[in-house]
């Protein structure tokens, strides 16, 4: 059998997407730009979902700009929010486990735009220092970006009191949140947790890949990083990917049914994985694993086996997991969570990533279960010779 177990990575589209995503591609497959009727109807897709996925945040469609995925979002987002704000001051603050769609975005801030940068450490838990962000504001502070949840681990931040702090400390810093990992899994509300700038990923919840949004709080000062046509209010200049926005507006709607039941079933789910996993010797579960923790990811520490090794072989049995973010798989390198939550060194290479969805089954971790209770003696074997 299969078990696919890296929905971090990407998912399995709904069946209502792939239907909305041919329609739009065969039949309605004008370009919003368009005077004509063809383009009338795909502008009316174009609004459609922007209101599909204000609605699940209790925005407003025209705080919606569609991207090409969240590497966009958080490029737009930062390198936007920084060069629009850059007469206020030229600090900007995030963490240092992010994401590297947002981690190398600074480091391109500070060693190519002059931008001076704070990068705050995390907890044993992967939970940002509050203490720590709250020193780091200062008058010049134009930007701080924390993640959701984090991608490698699964842990949750209090976006909500971040928000909060970073207002009472300096009321005109922007405050940007990563959810690629949390929408979809979390109700998330961008004015309520005082949140300017939110990047989602369509392929996380469902959706097509090469689409995604990011939510920019009316008001907000962001300056392009893509010219053109003027689509999109001039903010992301480009024909309007109508497929893939359809498909997001789709995805979008779907997660959000019986949300709460989707999620607790998650839950049930990861409890019983970590109660397997965690019943076979020389196993280390990283990071909180309860309900204070993402849903749907798990990190697993295999004593005395190297990461790509058990990947491989659980490959070769059908479970697909991953050995950390899919964006940086091709390229291995020191994982910054893992270190930043304490991990021991030789762990940092034995460290897999278990991740669900909605169309994840019990019957599935079970036999992932199994079959590490078999690879793992074996391979411990091998390795000490």
């Amino acid at each position: 059998m299969e078990a696919y177990l890296d929905n971090s990575a990407t998912t399995k589209v709904f069946e209502s997407v792939k239907d909305l995503v041919v329609k739009t591609m065969t039949e309605d497959f004008g370009n919003p730009s368009s005077l004509h009727k063809k383009g009338v109807e795909a502008e009316a897709y174009v609004k459609a979902a922007a209101e599909s996925v204000a609605k699940t945040l209790g925005a407003a469609p025209s705080e919606i700009i569609f991207t090409s995925g969240g590497t966009e979002s958080n490029n737009m987002a930062i390198i936007g929010a920084a060069r629009a704000n850059r007469r206020a001051g030229k600090h900007v603050v995030t963490t240092t486990i992010e994401h590297p769609s947002v981690y190398n975005v600074f480091g391109y801030l500070e060693g190519e735009e002059g931008f001076s940068v704070d990068y705050i450490p995390v907890d044993g838990n992967g939970r940002v220092r509050q203490d720590a962000l709250l020193a780091a504001i200062r008058e010049d502070t134009t930007l701080v970006s924390v993640m959701y949840v984090n991608n490698e681990i699964g842990s949750v931040n209090p976006v909500g009191e971040i928000g909060a702090l970073i207002k009472k400390k300096n009321p005109r810093t922007l405050f940007h949140v990563d959810a690629i990992q949390a929408y979809g899994k979390y109700r998330i509300r961008p004015k309520q947790e005082q949140i300017d700038l939110l990047s989602v990923s369509g392929h996380k919840i469902h959706g097509p890949k090469g689409v995604g949004f990011l939510y920019v709080k009316n008001g907000t000062r962001l300056l392009p990083v893509v010219y053109g046509g003027g689509q999109q209010r001039g903010m992301r200049s480009g024909t309007h990917n109508v497929p893939g926005i359809a498909g997001m507006g789709e995805a979008a709607r779907v997660i959000y049914e019986d949300h709460e039941e989707k999620i607790r079933a998650m839950y049930g789910l990861k409890k019983l994985f970590v109660e397997l996993v965690g019943q076979l010797p020389g196993t280390r579960i990283n990071g909180l694993c309860g309900e204070d923790s993402a849903p749907h990811v798990v990190s697993v520490s295999f004593e005395g086996i190297k990461s790509e090794v058990l990947l491989h072989a659980l490959e070769e049995r059908g479970i697909f997991v991953s050995s950390g973010s899919a964006c940086s798989s091709n390229h291995p390198a020191v994982s910054g969570t893992l270190k930043g939550i304490g991990v021991r060194r030789e762990l940092l290479d034995a460290t897999l990533r278990f991740s669900f969805s909605v169309f994840t089954t019990e019957k599935e971790l079970r036999y992932a279960a199994r079959v590490l209770g078999e690879l793992l003696p074996v391979l411990r074997r091998y390795t000490r010779r």
